[in-house]
């Protein structure tokens, strides 16, 4: 099946099996930013947006993708340039696996909580996992990228 959509603020339409994942629709065109975790949903590092709501795109069936709006962290960070610096400048990232992820889920928080105390962040932020961190660059990344809009 074709499915049709905009990524990253630009038409796009792929061919995909009835069961394929936006996941692998997604790499396999080149935006590779989005990794594959877990596989169930479960570890944030394939969260994409589609119509401004945080997905796991590794669950995510590619058709119901079909018109909707979707931002890969690719898209995001030349959208928001201040969403990569903050991560850069509060070195919120190590080996990168999550970094997609916690990027992508940091723009969704701007959008719903651009005023998210650490608390509101940390809850939000909950369903991305990280094993390399503590989560305080993390953190303060978002802190950094929420307080620069």
């Amino acid at each position: 099946m074709n499915v049709k959509m905009t990524l990253n603020g630009e038409p796009f339409s792929a061919e995909t099996p009835s069961d394929g994942l936006l996941v692998d629709v997604l790499r396999l065109n080149g935006f590779t930013g989005t990794k594959e975790g877990c596989g169930v949903g479960v570890c944030g590092a394939c969260t994409v947006l589609v119509s401004d709501v945080p997905v796991a795109s590794c669950i995510y069936l590619a058709a119901l993708a079909e018109g909707q709006d979707v931002w890969t962290v690719e898209g995001l960070t030349e959208k928001d340039s201040a969403l990569l610096n903050a991560f850069v400048e509060k070195e919120g990232m190590q080996c990168g696996i999550c970094t997609p992820g916690q990027v992508v889920s940091a723009y969704a928080l701007g959008i719903e909580n651009p005023t998210a105390n650490e608390e509101e962040i940390r809850e939000f932020m909950a369903g991305n996992l990280c094993r390399c961190t503590g989560y305080v660059t993390i953190t303060e990344s978002v802190r950094a990228y929420l307080a620069s809009k």
